[in-house]
């Protein structure tokens, strides 16, 4: 394949954008923001097995473009590329790194967060209807969908409450390519300010919270003399911890409510009992998942994926969205939204291998909470405004839209 494709760096068509790269190739030559070269793995059965190849790495060591200075010093994705943590770290180091992120992280510490979490969802269906606008609409992503996800992970985190709102607004400039360069370096500098405060309060008042266990956890594991988790790498997997527990999460909860809205027949199935709320989560996260093109794998030796030559050092995106409609492992009826799905069905939306996400668990707990309440509370919910309507999120990385008004009561 000749024809490289250029990044719809808007995001204003991010599944047809996702469609036609699957289908033109296996592997995609695609122009990232300022022009830098790339790739895109699309199809679901060579995106998995590129996600797993051991002759796949993640660390910007092997970002030939970079390295041959055609990466500007103020770039769009430089906050993926180039953080110091778990998502851009290969072999022992990503070992150590997660490791010591999973001790904090456990299925005991996500399981007792079950009734807290059903406790914030009643306190902000109590909320939302005094949210309505004029017209009588609420906007769903904003008073709901956010607050839920952004509150747990900043309870879990001991991020104080007054960062918060802050931290949203720039982790969400922090991960759209429709961000300037310049912007999306400038909000990524205060985040990593914000998140170093965090850690030093937490190290200076230990508390139950993960900031408080993954610093207690680095000073255990000390050997030697060396630390096992510098001040850099802490801030990096807080800011992973903050983009992948709100931003993901936020994303899923809009997408599974839009789904709902547009697909009465199913919201009908789980409202009867026919089929779950999990099962919900898991089309949803198949079929409208909250990462479109997730930035990046390196290839440490020339490939061949799908027929198409990946070379050595390529910035490869994992096209998820894209995956989760590939009909060569779905079906004809790969883009149809459908909750009877066989128990199993596969998907890639939290990733394949050694960075399969670490938060799935806590991510699926919370959306399945936030939709048997909202719809406990609001069974005839309804979209204020034609589907067609509603704005896309900015960028070619996360997948949701921008807003989601809906009346209550449909």
């Amino acid at each position: 394949m000749n024809t490289v494709h250029t990044m719809d760096a808007s995001g204003a068509a991010v599944h047809q954008e996702a469609a036609a790269l699957r289908e033109a190739a296996a592997a995609c030559p695609v122009l990232l923001p300022d022009g830098v070269p790339g790739m895109v793995v699309g199809r679901y059965q060579e995106l998995r097995d590129f996600l797993a190849d051991p002759k796949v790495a993640k660390s910007p060591r092997h970002f030939a473009a970079l390295h041959q200075g055609r990466v500007p010093p103020q770039w769009q994705l430089n906050a993926f590329a180039l953080v110091t943590g778990m998502t851009t770290a290969d072999g022992d180091d990503h070992r150590r790194l997660r490791g010591l992120a999973t001790k904090a992280f456990t299925p005991r510490r996500i399981a007792a967060l079950r009734p807290w979490i059903e406790q914030l969802a009643g306190d902000l269906l109590a909320a939302l209807p005094d949210r309505a606008g004029a017209d009588g609409s609420v906007d769903l992503r904003a008073h709901y969908a956010y607050p839920l996800p952004m509150g747990v992970i900043s309870e879990l985190l001991g991020v104080d409450h007054g960062f918060r709102d802050e931290l949203h607004a720039l982790t969400g400039r922090l991960v759209s390519t429709a961000s300037s360069g310049a912007e999306a370096m400038a909000a990524q500098e205060r985040v990593h300010a914000i998140l170093a405060e965090v850690a030093a309060a937490r190290r200076a008042r230990p508390g139950e919270d993960l900031t408080s266990a993954l610093i207690a956890a680095r000073d255990t594991d000390l050997g030697e003399g060396a630390e096992q988790l510098s001040d850099e790498e802490l801030v990096g997997t807080l800011l992973l911890m903050i983009v992948a527990g709100h931003e993901t999460t936020l994303d899923l909860i809009t997408n599974a409510v839009r789904a709902l809205c547009t697909h009465p027949d199913q919201l009908a199935l789980v409202l009867s009992g026919e089929s779950s709320w999990d099962a919900v989560v898991e089309e949803v996260l198949r079929w409208d998942g909250p990462v479109a093109n997730f930035p990046f794998r390196y290839p440490t030796t020339d490939l061949v994926v799908g027929g198409t030559p990946v070379p050595r050092g390529t910035a490869v995106l994992a096209g998820y969205l894209a995956a989760g409609r590939d009909p060569r492992e779905y079906g004809p009826d790969a883009d149809r939204f459908d909750i009877t799905r066989p128990p199993g069905t596969r998907h890639l939306a939290f990733g394949h291998g050694a960075h399969y996400c670490l938060g799935a668990p806590l991510a699926r707990l919370e959306t399945a909470i936030a939709l048997r309440e909202l719809y406990a509370a609001h069974p005839r919910l309804a979209l204020a405004v034609p589907d067609a309507e509603l704005p896309p999120l900015p960028g070619f990385v996360g997948n949701s839209v921008a807003g989601l008004p809906v009346r209550l009561e449909g």
